[in-house]
């Protein structure tokens, strides 16, 4: 039940809002990020995001190999596991820090994507 013109809105949280949905779009108070799912609508992240979940598919079969004693296989299998892991974290991190640049802050800065 919405509360009346007098009435506090204490217990719902300071950040809830009342009234028409749009009045208070987007709602920062509740969000770090200047647009939810910024990072994955920004297709230059997908080729990062590819190559570590390869990475980690090729983890799994590393370590199967490795458990059958499939020796070559297990190298074979760890080196591309690091290669793919270290690209695909190489290439979050630089678009990450090409938005931050772009958007005049420091790769740590607390203020959003």
């Amino acid at each position: 039940m919405l509360p009346g013109p007098d009435e506090t809105t204490t217990g719902h949280g300071g950040a809830e809002h009342h009234g028409r949905p749009d009045d208070n779009f987007p709602d920062y108070t509740r969000t770090s990020r200047a647009h939810v799912g910024e990072s994955i609508e920004d297709a230059r992240n997908w080729p990062g995001i590819i190559l570590v979940a390869i990475g980690l598919v090729g983890l799994g079969l590393t370590l199967t190999a490795a458990g059958y004693g499939f020796e070559g296989w297990a190298i074979i299998g760890a080196i591309a596991t690091v290669a793919c892991m270290v690209a695909g974290v190489l290439v979050i991190v630089l678009e990450h820090r090409r938005l931050k640049n772009r958007a005049g802050l420091g790769l740590t800065d607390q203020a959003g994507h």
